[in-house]
């Protein structure tokens, strides 16, 4: 593809580096202050500006972290009980729940 052809399409928003965001909302006047903005700042309000909505591709936004945090904390305490009773099975089972919980607190925050 050269440059020619690239320039027909238009990149999505989110694969848009800050420079290029900058670029787009300082061509359009209802955004003020872009050359202060950083990236996640420009997403929004360059989506605002142009009636674009917030999708959400979090699927557990539901959840907060800190009702993940506090299960993680259950599961570790479980986890301990089974180790003192030489039960390897249950522990490693318990041991992979608590990494899964952990990717997803850091996915939600």
């Amino acid at each position: 593809m050269g440059k020619k052809e690239q320039q027909g399409k238009e990149k999505p928003l989110e694969k848009m580096t800050a420079t290029e965001l900058r670029q787009v909302a300082i061509d359009m006047p209802e955004i003020t202050g872009a050359s202060a903005m950083n990236k996640t700042e420009l997403l929004k309000a360059v989506k605002k500006a142009k009636g674009i909505g917030e999708s959400s591709r979090k699927k557990d936004a539901k959840v907060s972290v800190r009702q993940l945090k506090e299960r993680i904390r259950e599961l570790k305490k479980k986890r301990e009980q089974c180790l003192e009773q030489d039960d390897k099975k249950w522990a490693d089972i318990y041991r992979r729940r608590i990494s899964r919980m952990k990717k997803k607190s850091r996915k939600v925050a």
